[in-house]
């Protein structure tokens, strides 16, 4: 039998919950998954996205309309899923928004509303939806954070922090929850081509020589990972060693960045008069 049908073997009837479904990483971890057999429950607050997406992946599917970054979109969300008799299997905490701004020009609006998005309301909706995958004979959660979430980077110090704390508390529960049968997995892509990037952002990862990836080459990522035991997977070369050097020798990957720093500047600038160049 060849990977793909193990996978789709594995992945049939599953009941996934996906956040942030509509962007592009979620859009594209849909159609796979669809397309593996898997039963979705879409998350978004777009209403006509969601509506289009359950077009391009099925009628079987059910999406659901809810801000996870408050109380009532929480609690919809997992009103929903009680009422499912066979479960959720696979929570996928996608959801999240960038920044490409130095920190000193951020407003307290925009901090608060980066780490309510990308990490606050990760485990609270996490939080209330533990139960009901403690339910199931087996059960994942797969939480997709970012290389930044391991490298500190300018212009990006406020979503790092919120990445960083996304990788810290999947390690956390994942080891809290080994003697369950709840598993804990984090997955890091590195810079993707989605509406996520200003076009400041695009032309620096040019400039810099910075790969970005197509969403749906990082979807397949995703599936991969969700079929191995390991905690946690970094997409691209070389991200993957940076990471670990970071880890490791910090100071030469900051010797890098600070040779970056002049042009890192230039496109923050570019990125503030809306004149990316």
């Amino acid at each position: 039998m060849c990977h793909g049908q193990k996978l789709k073997t594995a992945m049939i009837d599953k009941t996934c919950l996906l956040t942030g479904a509509t962007g592009g990483i979620g859009s594209a971890i849909a159609k796979l998954l669809s397309e593996q057999g898997s039963i979705l429950l879409l998350v978004g607050r777009d209403a006509n996205k969601l509506k289009k997406l359950k077009a391009a992946v099925g009628e079987k599917h059910i999406t659901i309309q809810a801000d996870i970054a408050s109380e009532s979109g929480r609690t919809r969300v997992v009103e929903v899923c009680k009422q499912l008799d066979q479960g959720v299997d696979v929570l996928i905490n996608n959801a999240g928004i960038g920044q490409f701004d130095l920190f000193e020009q951020m407003t307290e609006e925009l901090i608060a509303q980066i780490i309510t998005i990308n990490l606050t309301s990760t485990l609270l909706l996490t939080h209330s939806l533990l139960p009901l995958l403690q339910q199931q004979a087996k059960a994942q959660i797969i939480n997709i954070g970012s290389t930044f979430g391991s490298i500190g980077f300018p212009g990006s110090s406020v979503y790092c922090a919120s990445k960083f704390g996304l990788r810290g508390y999947s390690e956390a529960l994942r080891r809290e929850l080994m003697d369950s049968d709840v598993s804990v997995q984090y997955f890091a892509p590195r810079a993707t081509k989605t509406a996520i990037n200003t076009a400041a952002t695009e032309a620096m990862n040019k400039a810099l020589g910075s790969t970005m990836d197509d969403p749906a080459k990082v979807a397949k990522h995703v599936l991969s990972f969700m079929q191995t035991h390991n905690r946690q997977y970094f997409v691209g070369w070389p991200e993957k060693l940076f990471v670990r050097l970071n880890g490791l020798l910090p100071g030469l990957v900051e010797k890098s960045i600070v040779k970056q720093l002049e042009k890192i500047k230039h496109y923050l600038a570019a990125a503030k008069n809306n004149a990316p160049n």
